[in-house]
């Protein structure tokens, strides 16, 4: 009986140092490829109302495909800071209140529509926005309702509909700055969180991702 319970506190113990180390924050040293372009190897489906994510998200001759429907969003299982961020994506269509996505950095737990995190704006017209999500909180963001959004800066840099958008997204300790199509939209300095999964969101865009990819902070 004693080495029964010894072996089984051994076990919980193990399960828990896994636990711990599936939710460590690493900074990539080389490029790192998030999406392989055959499967979702590596992330995670959190969808609105327990919906089955496979009638949201697929994959399809090396690219992902996104309805826009339900509400939620894909994320990566491992956590990550310090590092760039390259999402390349475009819009199949859009419609009247079915034009909306972004790209999530830093998702902490526990998986919501929404969690808490930062988030680059998709949303047609509307790319380079950033909203400090359910709590998350930066030194431009402060005292703004979450659901106000820092104002990308200038005029649009999206690309017309069917064209690839590249968003690139640095996050160095507690800054994030935000580039699309290789203009900088954004920046906000003395964000609260600083890791987390990296994700994208399913908000009635239909969309589709051709790379997704981290690279060292230069």
């Amino acid at each position: 009986m004693k080495s029964a319970a010894i072996l089984f506190c051994l076990a919980g113990l193990a399960f828990a140092l896994s636990t711990v180390a599936a939710q460590e924050s690493i900074s990539p040293t080389n490029h790192l490829e998030l999406f392989n372009g055959n499967d979702f190897s590596g992330w995670t489906f959190y969808m609105k109302d327990d919906a089955d994510p496979a009638q949201t998200w697929s994959v399809t001759n090396g690219v992902i495909h996104c309805t826009g429907k339900p509400a939620g969003y894909l994320r990566t299982k491992q956590n990550f800071h310090d590092y760039e961020l390259t999402v390349e994506w475009r819009f199949v269509r859009i419609a009247p209140k079915a034009d909306n996505t972004g790209i999530l950095i830093h998702i902490q737990q526990p998986d919501q529509v929404w969690p808490m995190c930062v988030q680059i704006q998709g949303k047609h017209e509307r790319q380079g926005d950033l909203f400090l999500m359910a709590g998350a909180e930066s030194k431009e963001h402060k005292g703004m309702d979450a659901n106000t959004a820092l104002p990308m800066r200038g005029g649009s840099a999206e690309k017309s509909i069917g064209e690839w958008n590249t968003s690139l997204t640095i996050c160095s300790n507690n800054d994030v700055k935000a580039y699309i199509n290789g203009k900088l939209m954004n920046e906000t300095t003395g964000c609260t969180v600083t890791n987390g999964a990296v994700g994208i969101q399913s908000e009635g865009a239909e969309l589709e991702i051709l790379k997704m990819f981290l690279t060292p902070l230069k």
